[in-house]
C-alpha cells in the first residue's frame, strides 16, 4: 500500500480498517479507520515510505509512541496503539470530529477575541501538563490543535516532531506551515524546552485574531531568520490579550513565562470576557468547534424567576380616575384569578419561571379603563354606588402601593442567596467545578504549587475556607497541584543495568529497559547505560520526583564487515583482523588450491558484519596432503624411491644399508604435507 492512495478497505495489522483518508501531510496520511478489536472509530496516521525505510526514525518513533502513551489530560490528544508492518508504519489516535484550528481560520480568516483566549488557556494547560512531565512538542500549530465533539481542544502529535527532528526529515519544498511557528531558539538550531512551545502559540493565537502570521516571510530561511531578536509587532486585533501575547513571544526564552504561567494569565483574562461560544441560537455558537453544553444542561437545573424582582422589573403604576370595580362573581370561569384593579393575578404566578410580563391598568401598555368606547367620567363626579364603595378602593390603592413598595425593597435590599463551602481539597479543579457548577460560582486557580504527593491539578489549598459562607455566583480562590517537583537526577550513564535501577529507585525515580531500544555504542561496553530519557528528554539533568524513566543499554561496538583475506598469507590476514578489533584463531588444513601459508577461509566469511571483540576464525593452507607409503621387505634403493614417487623426502636412514626390512617414521599411512620429511629405519 502507498500511503498517498486512499486505501479503502485496508486493514493495518490485523485490527484497524482504513475506511477513508481525513488529511495528508509532509510525513504521513491520516485516516478514518475501525477499531475491529474494540469496534470504535479512530484515526491513524500512516507514515510516508521515506520515513519507514529509516531505520533510525523508526527507532524514535517507537520510543516516542510508546511515552506519549502515557499521557493522560483533558487538552491533550490520547494515543492508543503503533505498529510497523510489511514496509508500513503507523500510530493510532482518538478520534475527533470537530476538526482543527486551521479549518477553522481558512473558513473565517480570524476569531473573536474571548473565542481566542479561550483556545489558548486550553492548549496552554495541556503544553503545561506535558512540559511538567518532560515532554516538549516542538510543533505547536493550528492543525496540531482540534475540537473534540464538545468545543474542547486537544493537543496532538507529541513526540512525532522529535522523532522528526533526529531524522533529519525535511519538509517538501513550499510546505512552511512548520516553521512559520517555529521559536527563535529552534531558529538556530539551540536546545529546546516547553518555553519554544508557548513561543509557537502565541504565534498561533496573533493569527487567529489578525488573521496574519507574525514574521512570515516568502521563504523559510527568511521566516526564521525574521523572528530572531525580534519583539511581537502590536496590532490593533489583539486588545487585552497583547500583553500577554508579548510576554509569551519573548525572542529571550529567559525573559519568556512558561506555559503554566501562560494559561494562568489567559483563565484570568478569559473571566472578564465574554462567553466565547456566544448564545444557544447565535450564529457564532459553532465557530469554534461544537458549542459546549451549559451548566443548565448538564446539571438539568435552571435559575428561578422570582416574583419581588419581577415586580421590581415593572412596578405598577396606579391610574387616576379609577372606575369603581364589582366584586368578581362566585361563578367566575378561573377561580385561581382574581382582577384587583385591572391587575390580573395568577395563584400559581410567584416563583414561577413561565410568567413572562404583567400588564398594570394605567401603564402605557395598558387598555383603556372604559367600557363600551366611552370616555371616563370626569374627576369631579362620582356616583352614589362610587362613593359607597370607596372602602373597596382604597383598599385595592393601598394593595397596590404596598406591592410596589416590597418590589423596590426586593430589588434593593434583598440579600444574595449563599451556601456553605464545601471541601474541595483533594478534587481536580474540574471536580469542584462540577460539583459546585449548580451554584453558578468560578473557581479560579490562582498558583500552582509543586508536591511529591499530590497528583499534578488536585487541589492543595482553598478560599474560603470549609463551612464559610460563599455567596451564588461568587468567585473561589484554589491553589493546585503542579505536580511532582523536579529532582536532580544520580548519575547512571556507564553503570551496568540493575545497579542504574537501584540507584534511581533510592533517589525516588521509576526506570525500565526495554530490550528494543538497547543500540550499539564505540564508547560504552555492551550491558551498560548508554542513555537516560525522561519522556523525549535525553540524559537530564532533572526529572519530575517520581516520573518514570526509560535506561538505554549498550550492545557494545557496532559491526563492522570482515576483510576477504583468502589467499593472503596467514600472518598478514591475522594482523589485519586484528587491527579491526577482531581475536583471530588461526587453524590450518590441506589444499590442492591455495599455496601453503595462505589462508583458505574465514569464519564468519568475508563481508559479514561481526562486532568488534569477537572471534574470526581463519584457516591457513598447508598445501596438498601426501600419505607415507608402507614399505615392507625392500631394498634401501627402492625404500628410498617409495618415498619420492610419494612426495616426500628422505631425510634420515637408521639401521644397516644392507637391510631388507623397513619402516617410517610418521608411520606408514600417515597424511602429510607434500614435501615434508620421512626417516627410514631398517631392521
Amino acid at each position: 500500500m502507498r500511503t498517498t492512495d486512499s486505501p479503502t478497505g485496508t486493514l493495518l495489522g490485523g485490527r484497524y480498517l482504513l475506511t477513508r483518508p481525513l488529511g495528508a501531510g509532509s510525513a504521513a496520511t491520516v485516516y478514518l479507520a475501525e477499531d475491529r478489536s474494540l469496534r470504535r472509530e479512530v484515526a491513524v496516521k500512516v507514515l510516508r515510505t521515506g520515513l519507514t525505510t529509516d531505520s533510525a526514525f523508526l527507532k524514535r518513533f517507537r520510543a516516542e509512541a510508546v511515552a506519549v502513551a502515557g499521557l493522560n489530560h483533558p487538552h491533550v490528544l490520547r494515543v492508543f496503539d503503533w505498529g510497523e508492518a510489511d514496509g508500513e508504519a503507523w500510530l493510532v489516535t482518538e478520534y475527533l470530529a470537530g476538526g482543527s484550528l486551521r479549518d477553522v481560520l481558512d473558513h473565517q480568516g480570524s476569531l473573536r477575541i474571548e473565542q481566542a483566549v479561550s483556545i489558548g488557556a486550553q492548549a496552554a494547560d495541556g503544553l503545561a501538563y506535558a512540559h511538567a512531565r518532560g515532554f516538549v512538542h516542538r510543533d505547536v500549530k493550528p492543525s496540531n490543535l482540534l475540537f473534540d465533539d464538545a468545543g474542547r481542544i486537544r493537543i496532538t502529535d507529541f513526540g512525532v516532531a522529535r522523532a522528526l527532528a533526529e531524522a533529519a526529515w525535511t519538509e517538501p519544498e513550499g510546505l512552511i506551515g512548520t516553521v512559520r511557528y517555529t521559536s527563535p531558539e529552534q531558529a538556530r538550531g539551540l536546545a529546546v524546552d516547553g518555553k519554544a512551545d508557548v513561543y509557537s502559540l502565541a504565534l498561533v493565537l496573533y493569527e487567529c485574531l489578525t488573521g496574519v502570521v507574525p514574521f512570515a516571510a516568502d521563504s523559510q530561511v527568511a521566516t526564521l531568520t525574521a523572528r530572531v531578536d525580534a519583539a511581537l509587532p502590536d496590532h490593533p486585533a489583539l486588545g487585552p490579550i497583547s500583553a500577554v501575547l508579548v510576554a509569551a513571544a519573548a525572542p529571550d526564552p529567559a525573559a519568556r513565562i512558561d506555559a503554566t504561567a501562560l494559561a494562568a494569565r489567559l483563565a484570568e483574562l478569559a473571566r472578564s470576557l465574554p462567553d466565547p461560544g456566544g448564545s444557544r441560537g447565535s450564529r457564532h455558537a459553532a465557530s469554534i468547534g461544537f458549542h459546549p453544553p451549559t451548566t443548565e444542561e448538564l446539571t438539568g437545573q435552571h435559575r428561578v424567576v422570582r416574583a419581588s424582582r419581577l415586580t421590581a422589573t415593572h412596578p405598577p403604576t396606579i391610574a387616576a380616575p379609577i372606575e369603581p370595580m364589582t366584586p368578581p362573581s362566585r361563578n367566575a370561569p378561573d377561580p385561581d384569578v382574581t382582577t384587583v384593579g385591572g391587575l390580573a393575578t395568577d395563584a400559581t404566578m410567584v416563583g414561577s419561571p413561565l410568567v413572562t410580563d404583567v400588564t398594570v391598568v394605567g401603564s402605557p401598555n395598558a387598555p383603556a379603563a372604559t367600557r363600551g368606547g366611552d370616555s371616563p367620567p370626569s374627576a369631579p363626579f362620582v356616583s352614589t354606588r362610587a362613593r359607597r364603595r370607596w372602602p373597596a378602593v382604597a383598599v385595592v390603592f393601598v394593595v397596590l402601593a404596598v406591592g410596589a413598595a416590597g418590589g423596590v425593597y426586593a430589588s434593593q435590599g434583598t440579600a444574595t442567596p449563599t451556601f456553605p463551602m464545601p471541601r474541595l481539597v483533594g478534587d481536580t479543579v474540574a471536580q469542584a467545578r462540577t460539583l459546585l457548577a449548580a451554584d453558578h460560582v468560578t473557581i479560579a486557580v490562582t498558583s500552582y504549587q509543586p508536591s511529591k504527593t499530590v497528583p499534578f491539578d488536585q487541589i492543595v489549598r482553598q478560599h474560603p475556607t470549609i463551612g464559610a459562607k460563599v455567596p451564588v455566583g461568587g468567585v473561589i480562590h484554589v491553589v493546585s497541584s503542579a505536580g511532582p517537583p523536579p529532582e536532580r537526577l544520580p548519575s547512571v550513564l556507564g553503570r551496568t543495568g540493575p545497579g542504574a535501577l537501584a540507584a534511581l529507585a533510592t533517589a525516588g525515580f521509576s526506570a525500565t529497559i526495554p530490550i528494543s531500544f538497547e543500540s550499539y555504542s564505540s564508547s560504552v561496553p555492551a550491558g551498560r547505560v548508554l542513555a537516560v530519557y525522561a519522556g523525549n528528554r535525553v540524559d537530564p539533568a532533572t526529572a519530575a520526583y517520581g516520573s518514570g524513566l526509560t535506561l538505554v543499554l549498550s550492545k557494545g561496538p557496532p559491526p563492522v564487515p570482515i576483510p576477504n583475506e583468502v589467499g593472503h598469507p596467514g600472518q598478514s590476514a591475522a594482523n589485519a583482523l586484528s587491527n579491526l578489533g577482531f581475536v583471530p584463531e588461526v587453524s590450518h588444513a590441506y589444499s590442492r588450491s591455495i599455496r601453503a601459508g595462505n589462508v583458505i577461509s574465514t569464519t564468519p566469511a568475508a563481508q559479514a558484519r561481526l562486532q568488534p571483540g569477537q572471534v574470526v576464525n581463519v584457516v591457513v593452507s598447508e598445501g596438498p596432503p601426501a600419505t607415507v607409503p608402507s614399505l615392507g621387505d625392500l631394498s634401501l634403493f627402492k625404500a628410498q624411491r617409495w618415498i619420492s614417487n610419494a612426495g616426500l623426502l628422505v631425510i634420515a636412514v637408521h639401521g644397516s644399508t644392507k637391510s631388507h626390512h623397513w619402516t617410517t617414521e610418521p608411520p606408514a599411512g600417515t597424511v602429510v604435507p607434500q614435501g615434508s620429511g620421512v626417516a627410514l629405519y631398517g631392521h
